[in-house]
């Protein structure tokens, strides 16, 4: 391989897989620094990479292939490591006609324990598959997990004002419903904890959020913060919060970025297809709430609208008594 001086890493989406990227920027620029690096992804992912000091340029996929191709090529790139390596990937590499390398998705290990219950996946966190991407640069894992950059996002002023003291961020959206813990089971786990609480989530998630506090009544502190954050406000908050509670989600992981003690709750997915909260070292942040013994668990290595089942069980069935205690271990242990 030629002298390595410029490399284009490509992750289009979503925010989730985007942070997890994050210790691979981090471990070139710090094991190669006189590399230059530039990223490929969607427009309304370009925060993402831009905030992050170890990326030189971010480069955004919001025109014709052809477009986006002929403009990565002027910058005569010397290395391509795909952290997305679908067909759109597939195609910068080889238009650029340089050395390049990806990463093992595994899907057909993922087919097996999604449609057959047959984990045959390995005991090794995405992050981890992402570093045979650079492995061809000698570029290893050192272990210090994920980052998050927030650039110079500032929370609004009408925030609460006990934010600064101890509270718990529950992140109560998703992309899919089925990994989603249902409204009524948030309010009844909110109920249990003697802490103010802060809800997160998108636009989409402010009428469920709404129905979360009018279950709860006047008995806790809360805020209902769904929709009214950008992403960077919303992991301000991650930032500052004693304890985070999170669906299966990016928010999680901006969780685990932070170092923060996470409860996960895991319904139609399964921690085991390589994407629980990545806090090397500091495993006793993390605790993953999910019913292990259903059967028709893996459902979906993504998501669904509804439960394929009808019963939706993976959710329904875990106790709310169990999620509020811990929380409330964590806070008492580590977000005091």
């Amino acid at each position: 391989m030629r002298v390595v001086k410029k490399i284009l890493l490509i992750r289009l989406s979503s925010i989730g897989d985007i942070v997890l990227t994050s210790p691979v920027v981090r471990c070139i620029k710090n094991q190669l620094p006189d590399v230059e690096l530039h990223v490929l992804t969607k427009r309304q992912n370009h925060l993402l990479f831009s905030n992050n000091p170890h990326v030189s340029k971010v480069h955004l996929l919001d025109k014709s292939m052809a477009e986006v191709i002929k403009a990565l090529k002027s910058e005569q790139f010397d290395f391509v490591a795909d952290l997305h390596n679908n067909l759109r990937s597939h195609r910068v590499r080889q238009a650029l006609g340089i050395p390049s390398a990806g990463f093992p998705k595994l899907n057909l290990k993922k087919y097996l324990l999604v449609r057959f219950k047959w984990n045959l996946m390995p005991e090794l966190h995405v992050v981890d598959r992402y570093f045979e991407a650079v492995k061809p640069l000698g570029v290893v894992n050192d272990g210090e997990g994920l980052d998050f950059y927030s650039g110079d996002a500032v929370l609004p002023s009408n925030a609460p004002y006990w934010i600064g003291k101890p509270f718990v961020a529950v992140v109560i959206g998703g992309q899919h419903n089925t990994k989603i813990l249902p409204a009524l089971k948030v309010a009844e786990v909110i109920k249990k904890l003697d802490i103010p609480v802060v809800l997160l989530g998108g636009p989409s998630d402010a009428e469920r959020a709404e129905s979360v506090v009018n279950k709860v009544f006047d008995s806790k502190i809360i805020w209902n913060a769904c929709g009214r954050l950008s992403l960077m406000e919303s992991a301000l908050v991650i930032k500052q919060s004693a304890v985070v509670l999170s669906n299966d989600t990016g928010l999680m992981h901006i969780a685990a970025a932070y170092r923060k003690p996470v409860v996960s709750v895991w319904g139609n997915t399964v921690p085991a297809l390589g994407m629980w909260p990545y806090m090397p070292g500091e495993e006793s942040k993390s605790v993953i709430v999910e019913n292990s013994a259903l059967k028709c668990r893996p459902c979906s290595k993504i998501g669904f609208d509804r439960c394929p089942k009808g019963h939706f069980d993976c959710m329904n069935s875990l106790g709310e008594a169990n999620i509020a205690g811990e929380v409330l271990r964590l806070v008492k242990n580590f977000g005091g």
